[in-house]
């Protein structure tokens, strides 16, 4: 398994840059298996690093898979002698603080699998840089704390009029030889990370915005031809994202342009380079036939997310790649609340909670946990984590309920205008907070730098006689990886307290019924006067934490919340909570070789649920939507795959059974025939509907399936028509999925994302998407193993979301997902590394499974040398043992 390059990185062994870069003069010249790059780069010594009398150190320049031609410096070109072209980069005398240095490399984009650096994609020429692929491109001190202006030409045949990057577009013309020509400036200085290049046959939509001080923008969304009636969504999305960041933040768009390219072949969601925003097509292209709700609501976020990088990550970056979450968390948060206020709040924060349970809290109990400021690596891009990206957001969110809106907003004001055009720190971040507001986050801070999920014990206690309530909340971390003793947090607790008759009650003299309790020992008790009778708390208001809450709630207290609690999260919570609770007694029945007892409480809350008209649809929706297998798994405790499948199914079968007649009522009042539109209304309507559809169909029943079949044939919207596929490929015969399956394929091969959907349905399903079903779809013509979305779709889509597939008890699919994984590392390691992370969890399981996994690893660390990002992670992985 060695890699012969593997080596651990320290934060603590950060040292500033030798040399600064104040000018970087870019030229290409496009061929696909030669493309000649020249760079000019005016340094000078580090002043910040710089000693009298010194020997000027080497210049230090990364670059990986480059073919050197030539070294200059102040036009002179340099022998052999001045420097050494060595593992990782280039070395090179210097004899003066001050230079200009010329490069010359030629790369081969068209054989660049790994989608880092610039590569093509359908015949179109783009980058990807973030975090280290520039040093792809040519060679150049590659690290996020060297900010310079960058001006680049781009030289290309004819065949490719559109070329694009950073900035403003300073020129353009034709060569003596016929080849077009255009330069581009970005006048704001940028690490290399940053840097985009695009050039192909593209077409564009183009719109503008007027900003708060009056200029106008010009906006562009570039795709193929083929694609350009898919873009208003992200159009739309944008201009909200730019009217919206001026009002809540007080941050306006700089450049004359802002420009969008879609890309089919991209390992990200998309990628915030100054100016020049390139986006994964998935997460820019939509249209009602071909796009779901959720994937306008994806776009949306995206479109967002890297438009407010353009301050929170361009203008203000990140010193080292340590702080990613300085750029990320804070945007991440910025988005969240985007899309809460564009949509549903309570929704969104149940999307994002739901990922953090299922998903962030097993990264922090596996062999990868890190702290949101990561202490080490040996490869980045095994960091770009749910850990720096979500739970960065939520340590980001605390600071926001800890302080308020409006002192967040005077922090976030002093952070930007006192960094702006710098490279800092997570802990520059806190100070421009506690600067701002005279506060103290001494103790928050170990939030950034202590890894795992916290776990609150909550017990509480009534005195009739006083009148007194008390809460008593204990936290405790569990140990990770390199740390094993924990220190108490700062963890906002947001609590409610409720009477018997549901009504919130008044916590303090001024009458709030809701408080924030600062948790900040191991152990404290918060009391309440004046109480009555013996209230029903509601805790952890809106998750404003990211812990695990014990509390040893009843049945009946759980269905109480569901019913009466103000907080909308919280209701949905304490379903969610009657469900486990369910779930996990129809396991221990299973395991016990007992019969399996309905699970009456759930469906008398499901039914409440379902008779109350009152409540949003969308939470509804959410609400009768059972724990996913994942979310089951990570409940603590030994996994057992088997029980956990066939408790999730029997519960699911009993409530469709006992409520088949309100999912029909429901669905019949929400089956309503109108212009589709992606507003949270309807997309709320259609959540609640094809939710009862899926329950309906899951009783078996023929005139469900009918129903869905009418569904899925009608195809209003994409949205209807692959919930209605969806079901009838999960609970109709094989023939009948086959025969729907087919005729979704003929009506939509042509179109590549509506083909990745059709993909994910198949190899997804726990029903139909067998091992021999994946494998039939990785020899499907339209399967293409270069393309990350396709990936996704199949071997993603059946390791990551098929879980009653993937753990079929023969363990064969733990060694299809290792074939796969060593087969990838080849062509590109980052999507070798997140394919494994199923894997890397093998002790959580049964012995049978644990060993079947482990066998796993083990033949993927036996294949030979591995990339570092494959290796990092499997290594890890194996240090279990």
């Amino acid at each position: 398994m060695k890699d012969s390059q593997a080596r651990t990185i320290y934060l603590k062994d950060y040292q500033a840059p030798d040399y600064l870069v104040d000018h970087t003069d870019l030229s290409f010249e496009l061929d696909p298996h030669a493309t000649l790059v020249k760079s000019r780069l005016k340094i000078r010594r580090n002043p910040a690093v710089a000693q009298a009398n010194e020997t000027l150190p080497p210049l230090w320049l990364d670059g990986v898979d480059l073919e050197l031609l030539s070294v200059s410096v102040n036009g002179e070109l340099l022998p052999v002698q001045r420097y050494e072209q060595r593992a990782g980069g280039l070395s090179v005398s210097i004899d003066t603080p001050e230079f200009e240095l010329e490069v010359e490399t030629r790369i081969a984009p068209e054989a660049n699998t790994s989608l880092e650096g610039l590569y093509l994609s359908n015949g179109m020429y783009c980058t990807q840089c973030e975090a280290e692929g520039f040093r792809k491109i040519t060679f150049y001190p590659d690290r996020p704390d060297v900010m310079s202006v960058f001006t680049t030409t781009i030289i290309a045949p004819a065949t490719y009029p559109v070329l694009l990057s950073n900035g403003n577009k300073l020129d353009s013309g034709i060569t003596e030889d016929g080849r077009l020509s255009v330069t581009w400036e970005d006048p704001f200085a940028k690490p290399s990370y940053l840097f985009a290049l695009v050039a192909g046959d593209l077409q564009h939509v183009e719109d503008s915005f007027t900003t708060c001080s009056g200029r106008e923008v010009k906006l562009q969304l570039f795709t193929e031809a083929r694609n350009i009636g898919k873009c208003a969504h992200a159009m739309t999305s944008l201009k909200h994202s730019m009217r919206w960041d001026e009002e809540v933040y007080g941050r306006e768009y700089d450049l004359d342009i802002f420009m969008i390219v879609a890309v089919d072949h991209f390992n990200m969601g998309a990628m915030e380079n100054k100016g020049l925003n390139i986006f994964n097509s998935a997460c820019v292209l939509a249209s009602p036939e071909t796009a779901t709700d959720a994937a306008f609501q994806r776009i949306e976020s995206i479109v967002a997310h890297e438009y407010f990088h353009n301050w929170s990550g361009n203008r203000v970056t990140c010193r080292d790649w340590f702080q990613l979450s300085l750029k990320e968390g804070f945007t991440v948060f910025r988005d969240a609340e985007f899309s809460a206020d564009m949509n549903s709040r309570a929704v969104k924060r149940i999307e994002d909670v739901t990922l953090l349970r299922t998903s962030q809290f097993a990264e922090d109990a596996g062999p990868m946990s890190h702290p949101v400021r990561p202490d080490s690596y040996m490869e980045i891009s095994n960091f770009y984590t749910l850990t720096v990206y979500e739970k960065g957001a939520e340590v980001v969110r605390m600071i926001h309920t800890i302080m308020g809106p409006e002192a967040f907003r005077r922090g976030s004001d002093l952070y930007f205008d006192r960094h702006d055009g710098c490279a800092v720190t997570c802990e520059d971040f806190v100070a421009a907070m506690e600067d701002a507001n005279g506060a103290d986050l001494k103790q928050f801070r170990r939030w950034y730098s202590q890894a795992g999920t916290p776990v609150l014990d909550v017990e509480d206690g009534y005195d009739e006689a006083l009148g007194e309530y008390s809460l008593t909340i204990r936290q405790q971390t569990p140990e990770t990886p390199g740390q094993k003793d924990k220190l108490p947090l700062h963890i906002p607790v947001t609590i409610g307290l409720l009477a018997e008759d549901g009504r919130p009650l008044p916590l303090d003299a001024s009458g709030q019924t809701e408080a924030v309790l600062h948790l900040t020992e191991a152990s404290q008790t918060f009391t309440f006067s004046g109480i009555a009778s013996r209230p029903l708390p509601s805790l952890l208001r809106g998750f404003s934490a990211p812990v695990k809450l014990r509390y040893d709630y009843s049945s009946a207290q759980l269905q109480f919340l569901m019913q009466h609690d103000t907080d909308s999260f919280n209701r949905w919570d304490a379903c969610q909570r009657l469900s486990l609770n369910s779930l996990q007694s129809l396991q221990q029945q299973y395991r016990a070789g007992e019969a399996l007892q309905q699970p009456t409480a759930l469906i008398e809350g499901y039914a409440a649920v379902l008779d109350d008209e009152t409540l949003d649809p969308a939470l509804v929706a959410k609400m009768l939507a059972l724990p996913s297998a994942q979310e089951l798994a990570e409940q603590g405790g030994e996994i057992d795959a088997a029980a956990i499948i066939v408790a999730r199914t029997f519960a699911r079968d009993a409530i469709a059974a006992a409520l088949a007649e309100r999912f029909l009522s429901r669905y019949r009042a929400l089956e309503q025939h109108k212009p589709y539109s992606p507003t949270a209304e309807d997309i709320a309507e259609r959540s609640l509907k094809n939710t009862c559809l899926s329950y309906l169909c899951a009783a078996g029943s023929a005139e469900a399936l009918a129903l869905a079949k009418v569904q899925f044939e009608r195809g209003e919207n994409m949205t209807d028509a692959a919930a209605a596929l969806a079901a009838l490929v999960e609970f109709g015969t094989e023939a009948q999925a086959e025969e729907f399956l087919e005729a979704f394929y003929q009506q939509w091969q042509q179109d590549t994302q509506v083909v990745e959907t059709w993909f994910g349905l198949q190899s997804g399903s726990a029903k139909y998407g067998t091992l021999e079903r994946v494998q039939k779809l990785i020899a499907h013509p339209a399967f293409e193993v270069k393309n990350p979305n396709k990936v996704r779709a199949v071997i993603a889509g059946y390791t990551m979301r098929n879980f009653t597939q993937f753990h079929r008890e023969d363990g064969t699919g733990y060694i299809f997902l290792a074939d796969q994984v060593i087969a990838l590392d080849k062509l590109n390691p980052q999507i070798a590394a997140r394919l494994v992370t199923p894997l890397t969890r093998w002790k959580k399981y049964r012995a049978q499974e644990s060993a079947q996994i482990h066998a796993a690893l083990q033949k993927i660390s036996d294949s030979g040398e591995l990339s570092r990002d494959l290796y990092e992670v499997v290594s890890k992985s194996l240090e279990q043992d």
